[in-house]
């Protein structure tokens, strides 16, 4: 059997990363971990976050993955090199991927990036389009409430969604090229975000970048699947249920494999690897 792809996030935004992985690499087995009794992970402090990288990447090890996926912009922003540390296979993130795009989608306009508090505070965005870009100007902002209103399942028609993007985009609305759509959650609300930023100005959602990168992390490495016929399984930290019926929405298929992980065999799992 062929060796899967593991993929986490602190809970569900991660599954529009996975979407985008299926697409690119439907052969391809996935195994994904959302850490849903501890989202978000955007309000922790980095020491934090770094924790729960660690722990997160020693529950995907049991399946032996060919290669891991942070789906996490603050996992990425904050324990990437933790996870590159620990997994013991290639590892790819969503921050550098989406940095590109910015880039080449911004027109040479200023670029906007909205993110949550940590990833926003790790100036990790700012870095990686300064590296490619070295004269870009950004704006940047922390949009605290929008993950919590995804995880409740509110989407980009809902009053209160709507309300919150104008409060936190109203400083930069026609100033911006590109805005960086800096944390998986937010894909889910494109449809508000398009419609105050209006169509001047391109959304990046790192999703297919990252599912580009794969593809040739796999090539490169000789690890694609050459007959695989798919599939996915998802493990969960509290919650399989509503994961299950609001996932569906974000991943666009039904979820049929959703386990609970409980918390004696999460922690199991990070003292079997040493910590």
């Amino acid at each position: 059997m062929e060796r899967p792809i593991g993929v986490f996030d602190s809970g569900l935004g991660g599954l529009t990363v996975l979407a985008a992985l299926r697409r690119r690499l439907a052969g391809e087995r996935f195994v994904y971990f959302g850490d849903t009794a501890r989202v978000p992970y955007g309000s922790k402090s980095a020491a934090t976050v770094q924790r729960y990288c660690r722990q997160d990447t020693a529950f995907l090890r049991r399946f032996e993955p060919k290669l891991i996926v942070v789906a996490c912009n603050t996992a990425t922003a904050l324990g990437l090199e933790v996870v590159a540390e620990e997994a013991g296979t290639p590892v790819v993130g969503v921050i550098e991927p989406g940095a590109r795009r910015a880039v080449a989608a911004s027109g040479g306009k200023p670029i906007g990036i909205i993110a949550t508090e940590s990833t926003i505070a790790s100036r990790s965005y700012y870095r990686a389009i300064r590296a490619l870009e070295p004269r870009a100007e950004m704006w940047e902002r922390a949009c605290p409430l929008l993950v919590p209103m995804v995880e409740e399942g509110r989407t980009g028609e809902d009053p209160l969604v709507r309300a919150a993007v104008e409060e936190y985009l109203a400083p930069i609305r026609g100033r911006v090229g590109s805005l960086v759509l800096g944390c998986t959650h937010y894909p889910l609300l494109k449809s508000a975000l398009a419609a105050y930023m209006g169509p001047e100005v391109a959304l990046v959602d790192s999703a297919e970048e990252v599912a580009g990168e794969v593809a040739g992390v796999l090539e490169r490495d000789g690890l694609a699947a050459r007959d695989g016929d798919g599939g996915i399984q998802c493990y969960v930290t509290d919650n399989p249920e509503r994961f299950r019926s609001v996932g569906e929405r974000f991943l666009g298929q039904p979820l049929r494999e959703v386990t609970l992980v409980e918390p004696e065999d999460f922690f199991v799992q990070e003292q079997a690897a040493g910590r």
